[in-house]
């Protein structure tokens, strides 16, 4: 088709304008009619409410507020604020608090800060009392003394403290094992401030000065007069020790030249927080840390000291010793001192023991001994003395066999424990022989045999054999000590 029968055709089909508006106009009005006519026949539906609707609604029904017992309180920072860092709000009322009981009207001013508390100086107005406090207030907002949880899980005084990782909550308890230490101490007639009252971590102690408010010196700033006055107070130290583990049943755990004052020509002892009953799981270690720093304090004064391992028993053993100066006095005159430098080896090897506690820290070779009563806890698993050089040399192959019965009595069965465990007994062959050939046969597993070294191989399997049948089974093995637990 051409391009004018196109636009001929085109020109057919086109409508105007008004033709279309006036369709449309139509149509638009008959559906008009017909949705008006179908509303009529239907009910009306309601409107949904809007959200600002159902609030204005139900406005006197419902409270936006936050839900709060009793007066709302704001948190201020400036109630947690502190002066020397342990005076703040909530310490004052404590403070408050003692002032009205009576005790002491007045604190004069700080005696000495240390890394848990700071201690100040107390009065009374009243011209009649004459006794003088020393109030001590720990630390709770800035902790520099962070390791107290070592020194208070394991005491069954306090088994039912909570919340032991709150720093405040654990100043508290702190506060009390001092308290309730003090008080145990002051009992016992051992030299010690004597313990007022505490509230919270606000403690009120004896003052022990000099007097013109001067406070008695510590042990490291007193001057000894000579060489007789450093050993009395080194004897009186060892005495308060024992006299803390067998009176009163507690260890020092920091007993130094630092918590110890010379007052009127005696040593008294202070800082007890830490302290712990001999039951504690680390109260023998706490102990031989304590007898480590008198010993090293009271060498550095130039005077003869005891071997720890004496001071240790001389502490914890009864001895059939009354509790009285003279005789204790005469036990450590007939001890000997320390003087040799294989006195000092023992106390370092002594340092190093693990020292038996319960039935929980006996090893398994020592179990079958302890239950038919053959071992004592306190001695016989405590290495003894060193022998002199000549004696070890002498006797070292009995050691090595001595060892060697010990290693055979675990249950590895490697190769390399079989070779070292028999490794002196071909030594030993080897010296007894009269051939010149076998003294010039060179030693050592490196030249063994490989005939003999399957013999001992299987020698040691057949002793391992032997051993495992008169070996106390592990169930019978808990049930002993699940009996000794339930006396």
């Amino acid at each position: 088709m051409s391009a004018e029968e196109i636009e001929s055709k085109l020109g057919q089909l086109d409508f105007s304008d008004s033709e279309i508006d006036s369709d449309t106009d139509s149509d638009s009005g008959d559906d008009n009619e017909q949705s008006t006519s179908s509303q009529a026949s239907k009910p009306l539906a309601s409107k949904p409410l809007e959200k600002e609707d159902i609030v204005t609604k139900y406005a006197d029904k419902i409270k936006t507020e936050p839900f709060k017992k009793g007066p709302q309180v704001t948190k201020d920072r400036s109630k947690r604020a502190t002066v020397e860092q342990v005076l703040d709000a909530r310490t004052l009322r404590f403070l408050g608090k003692i002032f009205r009981s009576g005790l002491i009207t007045r604190i004069n001013g700080c005696i000495s800060t240390g890394k848990e508390a700071n201690i100040y100086h107390g009065t009374h107005d009243d011209e009649g009392v004459t006794e003088e406090f020393a109030v001590k207030i720990y630390k709770t907002s800035i902790l520099v003394f962070k390791d107290r949880k070592r020194y208070v899980d394991g005491e069954f005084r306090f088994r039912n403290t909570k919340d032991q990782g709150n720093p405040r909550k654990m100043v508290k308890i702190w506060a009390e094992k001092e308290f309730r230490n003090l008080n145990r101490i002051y009992q016992s007639n051992v030299p010690c401030p004597r313990p007022y009252v505490i509230k919270s971590h606000v403690l009120v102690m004896q003052y022990l000065t000099e007097g013109d408010d001067q406070p008695s010196p510590k042990l490291k700033d007193y001057s000894f007069k000579n060489i007789e006055d450093i050993i009395k107070y080194y004897r009186e130290m060892l005495i308060c020790m024992r006299r803390l583990f067998q009176n009163c049943r507690l260890v020092h755990a920091d007993l130094s030249e630092y918590n110890s004052i010379v007052h009127k020509d005696k040593l008294y002892i202070i800082d007890v927080s830490q302290s712990v009953e001999p039951d504690h799981p680390m109260a023998l270690d706490f102990l031989r840390m304590d007898i480590k720093n008198v010993n090293d304090y009271f060498a550095r004064q130039n005077i003869d000291i005891y071997p720890e391992k004496a001071i240790f028993t001389f502490v914890t053993e009864p001895l059939g010793i009354e509790d009285i100066e003279q005789a204790l006095n005469s036990y450590l005159d007939s001890t000997p001192l320390k003087t040799t430098k294989d006195q000092e080896i023992e106390d370092e090897i002594f340092r190093s023991l693990h020292l038996v506690r319960s039935l929980k820290h006996l090893d398994e070779r020592d179990f079958q001994k302890f239950s038919e009563g053959g071992v004592d806890t306190m001695r016989e698993l405590v290495a003894p003395a060193l022998p002199s050089e000549e004696t070890t040399a002498a006797n070292g192959d009995d050691y090595d066999e001595a060892q060697d019965e010990e290693t055979n009595e675990t249950e590895t069965e490697t190769d390399k424990g079989s070779e070292e465990d028999y490794s002196d007994d071909d030594e030993d062959e080897d010296e007894d022989s009269s051939d010149e050939d076998e003294h010039n046969k060179p030693k050592g597993k490196k030249y063994e045999d490989k005939d003999e070294k399957k013999a001992r191989k299987e020698a040691v399997k057949l002793a391992k054999q032997e051993k495992r049948k008169t070996k106390m089974k592990k169930h019978v093995k808990k049930k002993l000590i699940n009996k000794r637990k339930g006396k």
